[in-house]
């Protein structure tokens, strides 16, 4: 017998292709008893699919009347991975595929169940793209994402904690406005109620996010769009280098021991490159030093300087007490 996931599946493929079945035929046809077929019609009504049911001798299933679905079981966080993901497709992000991408994206959308389709609706709706290279990859969890989208959607007033890169954490009280991907990474865009003044959050960094249940009046934004008012926010920070180095070491040997922390790409034969942004050049110096190969830097110069004076003191460590040899 089928696992439930996939007799599910069948189980909408034949609602919807054949209009009303008798229940027990329908049993059938998937191999399973009468009960299992009523806790899997349990099951699809769940996920918000529209099965109904004639008691009786007779009884049997149909979809609702102008519920002609695909055969689409997915859960909350398969959504939002579906909804990123062509969203992200549709931006450009892979050549050739934008324009179908569209098209799947308002397809997928327009079939689900209202539960799912409210939840990546807001997502899609209120996330900004924008174009920014050299981000190392950041999780977000896809509950923290839609939680903060259906903020931003029905203007109602957010609450998390905020752990920022000085590891102070702060209790954050917003208006949100937009979602903001840049590369990688994910960024609200708000009006912080206890600094008075727009803010900008990376998502990954926030804790437990929460809506309070409390409407405001969208605020003017101080900026273009949200994705130019986080861009600007980044060019204020302390000053950010973009660093490349070639590594005489395979890709994937130097994924394994260092890529969590940077872009690692194939650079021909035994050798990649490695990319990543930062505002301390300490990291990509040790980084560049666990690699356990032989590298040169492309860029910055400063890193450069960096190495040799790291260089001139390891040198001098590695001399006997006393300074002879």
């Amino acid at each position: 017998m089928a696992n439930t996931s996939t007799r599910t599946l069948r189980l909408l493929s034949l609602l919807q292709n054949h209009g009303y079945w008798h229940g027990t035929e329908l049993a059938e046809r998937l191999g399973v008893s009468v009960r299992t077929l009523r806790r899997d019609i349990d099951r699809l009504r769940e996920l918000g699919y529209p099965v109904e049911a004639q008691r009786g001798v007779d009884g049997g299933y149909q979809l609702a009347a102008g519920a002609a679905l695909p055969p689409l079981v997915i859960d909350d966080d398969e959504a939002v991975a579906l909804a990123v993901g062509l969203q992200t497709a549709a931006q450009g992000a892979v050549e050739g595929i934008a324009e179908s991408s569209v098209r799947v994206l308002a397809k997928v959308v327009q079939v689900m169940p209202a539960r799912l389709r409210r939840r990546v609706e807001a997502l899609r709706t209120m996330t900004v793209p924008a174009v920014w290279d050299g981000q190392a990859a950041t999780s977000v969890d896809p509950d923290v994402l839609t939680t903060v989208a259906l903020a931003c959607r029905d203007h109602e007033r957010l609450r998390f904690a905020y752990t920022p890169v000085d590891g102070r954490r702060t209790e954050r009280h917003v208006e949100p406005h937009r979602l903001v991907r840049l590369g990688s990474r994910w960024y609200l865009v708000a009006y912080d109620l206890t600094r008075h003044d727009w803010r900008s959050f990376r998502v990954d960094r926030l804790i437990g996010p929460e809506g309070t249940g409390s409407r405001f009046r969208p605020r003017e934004l101080p900026a273009a769009d949200a994705a130019e008012f986080v861009r600007a926010g980044m060019e204020n920070l302390p000053r950010s280098y973009r660093v490349e180095a070639l590594v005489d070491a395979p890709a994937a040997t130097v994924r394994e021991r260092v890529g969590r922390w940077c872009t690692v790409e194939e650079a021909g034969a035994g050798r990649c490159r490695i990319r990543m942004v930062t505002t301390s050049l300490t990291w990509p110096a040790m980084t560049l030093g666990a690699v356990g190969a032989d590298f040169s830097v492309i860029e910055p110069p400063e890193l450069l300087d960096l190495l040799h004076e790291w260089g001139a003191r390891f040198v001098r460590a590695g001399r006997p007490p006393g300074g002879a040899g």
